[in-house]
């Protein structure tokens, strides 16, 4: 039989005589005694409501550049559903409408601002809210700028098109009736009337004023009695009889309080249909079967009259105390439509819940709970990967949070389970300290071999921590928020990829074909200018002793030397290509990327992956070149490195496997900087 999508999570507390450690918390935390957690007994849930999160993560760390491809994929295939609803992949969910708290947070553009009224700023687009007022201005010039932006004739033909059609009367007839109705649309609604008898209000009003002898009585008299607002008041009685006798077709949720078997009890009566998960765990306390946590999304949680440290003593006339939480399981399995709890209320007195503010965040690690011996419930553990956002509902648990993965909300009926911060960073802490221990002495010839030869290269990177500082960061996660780029100030975009796999044809290639719309940055250097070079054009040329001030100043993403002279580009060259109007390319190295995070550039970074190595073979044969078979293993294990290690800075990847499908990628994941929101993180925006 197939059970309702009821979710009640078992946790049996039983002794070492059984074979399962003793856990009365049911929170599944860390005890740094336990050698073998694979003992747990797991909390179960009952007919959970599909895979919370299911999604496949990598077997093995070495497939972590076949996961890009797959990712990449997985993204691509999101966008074109979104574009044929005609939404917006990081904002058309109607889940996440309802857990915006602030829709300005994070919104760096006042086109995206809501509409505040007439005469407002416009809006957001009509499927994030009211109907979004356009001045046909603004319309003409959006179209001459997307028409500027495209690069084949056809579609420049078919925006002309368009452009002829707004310029007609009729068009623009038709636009002026699409704005009226859509600030009458944004006009908020009137309110519930309070009462369905304002017309005798009228007449006990007239009847006291009526032998009055200020002018004001004698003139609140007269209009009292005048046709139209006589017939103004019947019509408001007669639409507000109607509204006020409209009752809700589910009754109330409702609790009592009262005494039973000599305790007291609270009795919870509230409607659970099939479709809709109760979100409620519980476990065994002894005798007792006490609710052990609330989840958002479900029937519980929307009630608020279920908490934490109840205690379930019956359900619909059935006896809870003293059976197994799996007697339980079928018991609530088979329910649904009015359910009447009775409960002994939690002795733990806990302040009136706090509407929560949704924390947006983007996860910097990959997480199976198939695979977490602690998670208190697998059913309810939210799979995700590095690079996803997650939307933080609930931190009541510190341990364990409630979120939704970002495009799943509307698929996903309840909050997932996922790692909160501190737990996450203290277990692996734990983990490296226990791998550290067990890691066997290595042969230090090879070691030191191998770290003196990254010694004796000449580059040197202008940043605040080095390699050893980042490989012992425990990366969790990091708060983000929406940001739309001004159309006069764009973000540069910084390419990042091993050796011959394309970033700088790339980046040389949007150069040439669009020079009015791309720039890349004068760079600095020591070196004597040459006859044919111009000082601010080809380079800055600058003396020694300023170029050193400027690098400790530190003003420069990246610096180095090459054959005695200095040469670096610095944050005020790309500041001022983005002054001009201009994209701003670069190509940079891996440990450039937290100096210019740092800034207040808001760069888009752009991660340039190696293809399969018999692809990568063709491409550089291709290319004149005859690369041997360990240089091309290189060149793929150099790009499982920068994704292992820099991978959560990354903003999206491209997948080179034919230089012109990358190019066309690019030039699609840049120009949609110009039409949609991106995830940035929120100190971005303070």
């Amino acid at each position: 039989m197939q059970k309702s999508p009821l979710i009640v999570v078992i946790m049996i507390t039983t002794s070492y005589m059984n074979g399962h450690m003793t856990e009365s918390d049911g929170r599944g935390g860390v005890e740094a005694n336990q050698e073998e957690p694979q003992q747990w007994h797991r909390e179960m849930a009952v007919d959970c409501p599909g895979d919370l999160g299911a999604r496949t993560l990598p077997v093995r760390r070495s497939a972590q550049l076949e996961r890009i491809r797959q990712h990449q994929e997985d993204r691509r295939r999101k966008e074109e559903e979104g574009r044929n609803r005609q939404e917006l992949d990081l904002t058309a969910s109607i889940r996440l409408k309802k857990l915006s708290q602030n829709p300005k947070v994070g919104i760096d553009n006042p086109t995206f601002d809501p509409i505040e009224g007439p005469g407002g700023p416009p809006g957001l687009p009509p499927n994030l809210g009211a109907p979004t007022l356009l001045e046909l201005e603004e319309l003409l010039m959006s179209l001459k700028q997307v028409q500027h932006c495209l690069s084949d004739g056809q579609s420049q033909e078919d925006v002309e098109l368009v452009l002829q059609l707004v310029q007609k009367t009729d068009f623009q007839k038709a636009f002026n009736i699409h704005n009226a109705v859509a600030q009458h649309m944004n006009r908020p609604s009137p309110p519930f009337p309070h009462t369905d008898r304002a017309q005798g209000l009228a007449h006990e009003v007239q009847s006291m004023v009526h032998n009055s002898q200020h002018t004001e009585g004698l003139e609140l008299n007269t209009l009292l009695s005048s046709p139209h607002v006589q017939a103004v008041l019947l019509a408001h009685d007669c639409v507000a009889e109607q509204e006020m006798q409209l009752e809700p077709l589910t009754p109330d949720p409702c609790e009592a309080l009262t005494q039973w078997g000599g305790e007291t009890v609270k009795i919870v009566r509230m409607e659970k249909a099939r479709d809709i998960p109760l979100g409620a765990t519980v476990r065994n306390d002894m005798d007792s079967v006490v609710i052990s946590r609330i989840v958002k999304g479900g029937a519980a949680e929307r009630s608020g009259l279920l908490h934490e440290g109840d205690e379930v003593l019956e359900i619909n006339g059935v006896e809870i105390r003293g059976k197994d939480v799996n007697e339980v399981f079928d018991i609530l399995a088979e329910m649904h439509g009015t359910l009447t709890f009775i409960l002994i209320p939690s002795s733990q007195n806990k302040p009136p819940p706090i509407k929560e503010t949704v924390v947006h965040v983007k996860a910097h690690f990959d997480y199976d709970p198939s695979d977490d011996p602690y998670v208190p419930c697998r059913e309810l553990g939210l799979c995700f990967q590095k690079g996803d956002i997650l939307h933080i509902i609930s931190q009541d648990d510190p341990n364990w949070w409630q979120a939704y993965r970002d495009g799943d909300e509307d698929n996903q009926p309840l909050a997932g389970l996922v790692p909160g911060k501190s737990f996450q960073q203290q277990r692996e802490a734990m983990k490296q300290t226990i791998e550290e221990d067990k890691e066997p002495e290595k042969s230090g010839k090879l070691w030191c071999a191998k770290k003196n030869k990254k010694k004796r290269k000449k580059l040197l990177y202008n940043i605040k921590q080095n390699d050893d500082n980042d490989s012992e960061e425990i990366l969790t996660y990091e708060e983000m928020a929406l940001y739309h780029q001004p159309a006069n100030r764009k973000r540069p975009i910084a390419l990042i990829g091993p050796p011959n796999c394309g970033q700088n044809d790339l980046r040389q290639r949007l150069l040439s074909s669009q020079p009015d719309r791309f720039g890349g940055a004068v760079p600095h250097t020591t070196r004597n200018r040459r006859d044919v070079e111009v000082s601010g054009r080809d380079y800055h040329f600058v003396s020694r002793q300023a170029f050193d001030m400027d690098a400790t100043a530190g003003k420069f993403i990246e610096s180095g030397e090459f054959e005695k002279n200095l040469y670096g580009t610095s944050t005020d060259s790309v500041r001022q290509l983005i002054n001009m109007g201009k994209i701003c390319l670069l190509c940079l190295h891996t440990q450039s990327l937290k100096t210019l995070r740092s800034s207040d550039l808001k760069p888009y970074i752009i991660f340039i992956a190696p293809p399969s190595q018999e692809r990568l073979r063709a491409l550089l044969t291709k290319e004149s070149k005859n690369p041997k078979p360990e240089e091309l293993r290189d060149i793929i294990e150099k790009a499982r490195e920068m994704e292992q290690n820099f991978g959560h800075l990354f903003d999206a990847a491209i997948v080179n496997t034919d230089q012109d499908k990358a190019y066309q990628e690019l030039l699609r994941l840049i120009n949609k900087l110009d039409t949609e929101p991106q995830w940035v993180p929120s100190s971005w925006l303070r």
